[in-house]
């Protein structure tokens, strides 16, 4: 596969699987669609996807700077990658059962976000402290460039991959409004989600074990 194209591919993959579990974040993007108006849901939207962005760049600067140095460990680390995303996507499920089981889930104070550019920072700073997405990237990338490194314009298509692939989604979430999002908020719908995210983690992880 051209590198350009495998990129891409990783990206949007990575950027859905990031994007699509339906937890409190996206709770909140439909509770203030359903509230408010699609402009201002979608602005809390776009404000996960640029967080999802921001980390994927700090993910592949981080590991771009590293891949000299961690080369001769490629092996080692693509394994350490590949069971780390594998523990992402077994605690993605073993959430959601909990929650499934427990029919409640963490709610969110959206109080004062009424305007897009409001709802845009709020939601961009609550998702950005969510360690888990950095983990995420990070094992991602470290798997990656400890065997077939990105170039500097791969790096830029994998970035851009995954903001596409976050803000599709969130803007999907966005227009459901209280229709669909009243589905896949459901406890049903919360474990859904969670399963068709920690497949796309899987598959992730078994591209990086069995890269070349």
């Amino acid at each position: 596969m051209n590198a350009s194209v495998d990129a891409l591919v990783a990206g949007l993959l990575a950027g859905y699987g990031v994007a699509i579990p339906f937890g409190a974040i996206s709770v909140l993007v439909v509770a203030l669609t359903a509230r408010t108006s699609f402009r201002v849901g979608a602005g809390a939207g776009l404000g996960v996807a640029v967080a999802d962005g921001l980390y994927a760049g700090v993910a592949v600067v981080g590991g771009t700077a590293l891949a000299t140095v961690i080369e001769p460990a490629a092996g080692p680390l693509r394994l350490l990658a590949v069971a780390i995303l594998l523990l992402l996507a077994t605690g993605t499920v073993v959430r959601a059962i909990r929650q499934h089981r427990g029919r409640s889930g963490p709610a969110r104070d959206d109080r004062g976000l009424t305007t897009p550019g409001r709802a845009f920072g709020a939601v961009l700073a609550l998702t950005l402290l969510n360690p888990t997405t950095i983990l995420y990237f990070g094992a991602l990338i470290l798997g990656r460039q400890a065997s077939a490194p990105f170039t500097p314009t791969d790096a830029g298509i994998f970035v851009a991959a995954v903001l596409a692939a976050s803000a599709s989604w969130q803007l999907v979430v966005a227009g459901s409004g209280s229709l669909l999002g009243r589905v896949l908020a459901s406890p049903r719908g919360r474990l859904g989600t969670a399963l068709v995210s920690s497949a796309l983690i899987v598959l992730l992880a078994l591209r990086l074990l069995l890269a070349d």
